[in-house]
């Protein structure tokens, strides 16, 4: 008999629970695999922390392969399922496809940012839900405060230090706490030159703060909140949302240059193409976790709408709490329906909630017993510590840390605007260049945003010189190997400069370049004269100084080859020198900037962007010795003087005949 094959997607709180109960009530005895984006369990009520440097981001990732030992880790995106084939297609992080069978499939895919159709959001505002957005916000605040206070305008230094939250839920509250003891902190090392502080707003158009929990834990909230200096404003929400601020629906304009998106969430928009019945976008299953008419699929976590017995006609909230107890039963009746054991409907009885206010600050209600202050705050941390799977003593050794030492204001930069997008189907997963479309996905997803105009796009935050997707500015982008003419850049020019585009504009003289990688034709091929400006033939005519061309793609010239044959090509595709080590081919000068990842992707190649992957070779241009670019002067004459000592001595072939010393 075959061993049954139970697939998991994602890797959530109730995906996570499933999985490690399964592994444990199975006892080898079925083959378990599991799909996520990441390699790692992210503990979300923890997150808020991270943005706040407090933990560090691999605190509060888990790994799955090291807590998961008799799970099949499986990487990548489910986008479509074969419900009568039972098959699951994935696409992985390299854009490889795959699919998996099954016997038994637990769809725990989880949720993602909740959009409201509101002008400007999805453009200028970043949510909350992954660790790529967390790192994002560290550093964006960090960012604008060091901006603020290095700003002599008022003006930009109130919009700078003014940090915008929509949503006073779980998220958004613990995100304004520990975003305003983060900014003060700053500015208490570095005052502003204006004198004034940072300001955080929070937003909701519920009538009070967290109003899915309990008023007494609303009421400590908000006092907590006011005490720190936030601006609390209930019953508004935002208008529209530009670059340089929020109009809010009261008619308040707020100029600011941060809007975090904690507003909710929403299912995951896998679930919506099964064409099963649902419930607010939700999978409606029946309170055993299974689906109704397909006995072999099971639904948990924010994905499943499941049956409230508590309070019949309602649904379980898609919270933590209950996606992680919905993981332990759901692993219980997938094992049952194999044949082993019994099944359990799902019955929850609340234990509290913690919300963590940074400090000592918190409000706790366990057991229904309300506590605030310092106590709330102990047990509110010992309920993370003994809720994680993995990492407790890392966590509390950092808040130790944290208690007694200042924190690390810095900004890494490793998470830009454009790779968080707000409206993404894996928050998860940070965006790339060149990273594969996943089919079946929503638009925008498994990709960066589109730039419409560089004022809406690209975040105030990035560089002067990088541009959203990788690529670089005009200056930088006139060097890029194999790219096209950039046809979009300001003033319609070519791009000069560019082995395999158009003529080099930017020589002296403004003649194309001839006999480049990818330009016109080598005029004299085997049998008449050499090629002109190619290593080995004449020098180059429109060089200043009559000096012989430098640093053309290739670098040292092919030595002992006769005049007709072309240089041999390296492995990068480019004409190198037989011969001479690599060293001799970077010293020709400067290697062009790499725009973007090492993979290029297909928005890359379709838009001219040069092709990363490949080494790229050394920009032509005049020589070392030449100096900087003049009026061309006369062709050079026929017997000219050798180079300079700055260049490396060799004998090369002459087109009079005659050896000479140096490399052209």
């Amino acid at each position: 008999m075959s061993r049954p094959r139970i697939v998991i997607v994602g890797a959530g709180f109730a995906g996570y629970r499933t999985a490690r109960t399964l592994s444990r009530l199975t006892r080898h005895q079925a083959d378990i695999t599991l799909l996520n984006p990441t390699d790692y369990f992210l503990y979300l009520p923890l997150l808020p922390q991270v943005a706040a440097g407090i933990l560090e981001p691999r605190r509060v990732s888990v790994s799955l392969s090291g807590t998961l030992p008799h799970v099949r880790l499986v990487l990548g995106e489910a986008d479509g399922i074969d419900l009568d084939g039972r098959t699951v297609h994935y696409t992985g992080p390299e854009g490889e496809e795959g699919t998996l069978p099954y016997d038994r499939l637990v769809l725990a895919a989880g949720s993602v940012n909740k959009l409201l159709p509101i002008p400007g959001v999805a453009e200028h505002a970043h949510g909350f839900r992954g660790l790529p957005e967390a790192l994002y916000l560290r550093d964006h605040v960090t960012r604008q405060v060091e901006l603020a206070a290095a700003a002599d305008d008022r003006a930009e230094c109130a919009a700078r230090c003014t940090f915008v939250v929509v949503g006073a839920g779980y998220t958004g509250t613990e995100v304004a706490a520990h975003g305003a003891m983060y900014t003060d902190a700053q500015v208490r090392k570095h005052p502003m030159r204006t004198g004034m502080r940072p300001r955080w707003m929070l937003l909701d158009v519920a009538p009070r703060v967290m109003p899915e929990m309990d008023e007494r834990l609303s009421r400590t909230a908000e006092r907590v909140l006011r005490q720190r200096g936030v601006d609390v404003r209930m019953g508004t929400s935002v208008k529209e949302a530009t670059h340089d601020g929020v109009v809010l629906t009261d008619g308040t304009s707020v100029d600011t240059r941060t809007l975090v998106w904690c507003v909710g969430v929403r299912p995951d928009p896998l679930v919506e193409s099964l064409g099963l019945p649902m419930e607010r976008g939700r999978l409606l299953v029946d309170p055993h976790l299974q689906v109704p008419g397909r006995p072999e699929l099971f639904a948990c976590g924010d994905v499943a709408a499941v049956p409230d017995l508590n309070q019949p006609g309602q649904y379980t909230s898609m919270t933590a709490q209950h996606a992680w107890r919905h993981g332990k039963v759901c692993a219980h009746n997938v094992v049952a329906s194999l044949g082993r054991g019994q099944r359990r409907a799902y019955r929850h009885r609340d234990l509290g909630f913690v919300v963590d206010l940074g400090g000592a600050k918190a409000a706790a209600n366990p057991l229904g017993v309300a506590m605030s202050g310092p106590a709330a705050g102990a047990v509110t941390r010992g309920y993370h510590l003994a809720a994680m799977p993995g990492n407790r003593v890392r966590v509390a050794a950092d808040w130790l840390l944290d208690a007694v030492l200042p924190r690390q204001a810095v900004q890494l930069g490793l998470v830009r605007s454009w790779s968080v997008p707000l409206e993404s189907s894996s928050p998860e997963v940070a965006r790339v260049p060149g990273r594969p479309e996943v089919p079946g996905r929503p638009e925008g997803a498994g990709r960066p945003a589109t730039p419409t105009t560089p004022d809406t796009q690209r975040s105030d935050t990035e560089p002067e010189g990088e541009q959203a997707g990788g690529t670089t500015t005009d200056a930088a982008a006139k060097n890029q190997p194999d790219s096209e003419p950039a046809r979009s850049r300001p003033g319609g020019e070519p791009a000069g400069n560019q082995p395999g585009g158009a003529g080099a504009m930017s020589r002296p003289g403004s003649q194309p370049a001839e006999n480049q990688p990818g330009g016109e034709p080598a005029k004299a091929q085997p049998g008449d004269q050499p090629a002109k400006n190619q290593p080995g033939g004449e020098p180059a005519k429109a060089q200043p100084g009559g000096q012989p061309a430098k640093n053309q793609p290739g670098g040292e010239p092919a030595k002992n080859q006769p005049h007709g044959e072309r240089a041999q090509k390296g492995p990068s595709g480019s004409p190198r020198a037989s011969g001479k080590p690599r060293r001799a081919v970077e010293a020709a000068g400067p290697r062009p900037a790499r725009g973007g990842s090492g993979r290029p992707g297909k928005a890359q190649r379709a838009s001219g962007a040069g092709s990363a992957g490949k080494r790229p070779t050394a920009p032509s241009g005049p020589s070392r010795s030449a100096g900087p670019p003049t009026d061309p002067g006369p062709e050079p004459p026929a017997n000219q003087p050798p180079p300079g000592p700055d260049i490396a001595p060799g004998p090369v072939k002459r087109t009079d005949g005659r050896a000479a010393e140096g490399d052209s």
